[in-house]
This record gives structure tokens, sequence and C-alpha cells, in this order.
């Protein structure tokens, strides 16, 4: 792998042939548009409200973990949210406290208003609404073939036949997976198709927030992208809320439009992708990264290459720096 001197050598070598071919009027990636203008406009009410949440692990024994610590935060119906965190710091307690697997050692989980700790409140009905996606999902596939895989939650809903079918070939389609594989057997998939499976057997319940733990673990890179491009339809045509947890900073840069990072149990940083990795020193001390692409930028300015230092992903410094050669040949 090149070192960031060498990547920033490679990538001036190219700008005048091989970026240079890209036209610099390109339309931009709805993503983009939406995290420039601060976020999709018309994001609508409060969907969940976490409000000074601690969590302990084995709390009272000579094991005890401190694993949440007065995390509080809101999500809005539509948002797409990315979280990160180095391992250990608490995205996995956080997000399955949303759905209420977890119950926090103190503090509150508000549902469009309504506290989930409240007396009567259906924990079933609120994990048809705020699905989870675990890491490796396809490891919980177990029905002979897909389309009964993705009926197994809808039914379990009391619903009609009829209706359980409905939303099995609906949340199908929204994967994208072809009706040629509805009979087969998910383990004859390949990986990225599994992924896609399981994440439909959630899509299929009618989640209002659907929560993915590390969604693109152990695929290929094309794989990767075909899932995140799926999710960034879920949210971008069907409006539905999402919450990423990720490791890699090159995704959360090119899908999310707000970013939380979560560090030995607390949110240390709140905002957009680009407002977050302007901390890229401060991430790295937490045992995290900004994209290499910001790396690359802050060397590129060091060299006095006139472009901006909020640049995050690679199609923004494609397109500064085709803005910036044009400025140095009208010179």
């Amino acid at each position: 792998m090149l070192d960031r001197k060498e990547f920033t050598n490679a990538f001036l070598s190219v700008c005048p042939g091989e970026l240079l071919k890209k036209p610099a009027a390109e339309e931009p990636r709805s993503s983009e548009t939406a995290k420039e203008a601060g976020g999709k406009e018309g994001q609508g009410e409060t969907a969940i409200k976490a409000i000074d949440l601690n969590f302990k692990y084995s709390s009272g024994t000579a094991f005890e973990q401190q694993a949440l610590k007065d995390v509080s935060f809101e999500v809005r119906d539509g948002e797409f949210i990315g979280l990160i965190g180095h391992t250990g710091s608490g995205k996995s307690t956080l997000i399955q406290h949303l759905n209420g697997l977890i119950r926090p050692t103190s503090g509150d989980i508000l549902f469009h208003g309504t506290s989930i700790y409240s007396e009567g409140y259906s924990m079933k009905e609120l994990r048809s609404k705020v699905g989870l996606v675990f890491q490796y999902p396809e490891h919980q596939l177990f029905e002979a073939d897909v389309f009964s895989d993705v009926c197994f939650g809808p039914k379990n809903l009391g619903l009609s036949a009829e209706e359980v079918e409905k939303r099995a070939r609906h949340a199908l389609k929204l994967v994208g997976l072809d009706e040629k594989f509805y009979k087969r057997s998910p383990f004859e998939l390949s990986g990225g198709q599994k992924r896609r499976v399981a994440i439909a057997g959630v899509l299929a319940m009618r989640p209002e927030v659907m929560i993915l733990d590390e969604p693109t673990a152990g695929l290929d890179p094309r794989g990767r992208d075909e899932i995140l491009e799926q999710i960034e339809r879920l949210n971008r045509q069907h409006g539905l809320t999402i919450i990423l947890v990720s490791h890699s900073m090159e995704d959360v840069a090119r899908y999310v439009d707000r970013l939380m990072v979560m560090d030995h149990g607390r949110k240390v940083f709140d905002g957009t992708p680009k407002e977050v990795f302007r901390h890229w020193k401060e991430l790295e001390s937490m045992g995290l990264a900004a994209p290499q692409v910001t790396y690359l930028v802050q060397e590129l300015r060091a060299e006095g290459v006139g472009i901006s230092d909020t640049i995050t992903t690679v199609e923004e410094a494609r397109d500064a720096l085709l803005s910036f050669l044009g400025r140095q040949e009208r010179v």
C-alpha cells in the first residue's frame, strides 16, 4: 500500500490525464448534495431520543464495566446517521438500547415521545418499528428458502398470509434481489446476496428506523458498494431512517448526512462528516482516522494547492483539483 506521500504524488501525477477526462460539471450524488446543504430538507419529527444513557456490564460485581456514560442524542425521521468508534467504544451496546434489547442502568429512551420503559409499553411493537440488523446477519438465516426466511418476521406479527407474502415480495424488491432467487436455499447465495436477504427480512417488518451494525463486514468491494447503495436508496427514495455502524471512514464520509463518534462509552462528536473529520487529529488519538483523502488534502494544501480543507470524498477532491488546475491555466 502506498504511504500518504506516495499517494499524494500518484494522485497529482494523474490529475492532468485521467481526472481531466471526467466532466467538471458531473451531476453530484444525492448524498453529496444533501451533505453540502447540511442534510435533507423536510426531515421530520424526533423518532428516537436518548436521554443520559448509562450502562454497566456485570453491575455490582468485581467485573463491573461501564459501557455507556451519559449518552444523549436525537434521531429525526428521515435522517441517515453514521456511528463510528474504536472496538469497545460502546457502539454495539448503544444500538441495542434503541429497540429495547438492553435496558440502561440509568437514563431513558423515547420513541416518538413515549418512554419505551413506561408501564405496558409493547417491546414487540417497538422492535417491529426499530429494526436491528446485526453484524454478519446471514448467520441468522435458517429457513429452507429465501422467500420463507423473509416471511418469518411479518408472519410473527400475526398478519394474514396474503399480507405476509406481499410484504416479503416488496422487501426483496427493495433490496434488489431477483425473483429467481426466491425459492433457493439462502445458503446457496453469495455473501452479498445473503446480506440482502437478511436486510429484506427486517424490511418486511415495515420498520420506521433501521439500524445496521457493520452491514458490509467481510464482503468484497463490489458486494460492499452494492449493499451501501441499496441502503442509501432506502433512505433517499423511501424515507427510511438509517443508523449505520461502520469502521470505514470512506463509507460514512460518502453516504451519511450526520456522524456520531463514540469513545470509551461517551459520545464525543456529533455533526456532519465534514464537521467531524475536521477533528482528524483527535480521531487519531481515539484509535480512529479520517478518510484517506483527508490526509491527501492536507498534504496538497501544505504544497500550496489552494483547495478546501473540508473535502472528505475522492469525488470532491477530484472536482476541487480540476477547479484549481483550471484557475492555474487561466493565470
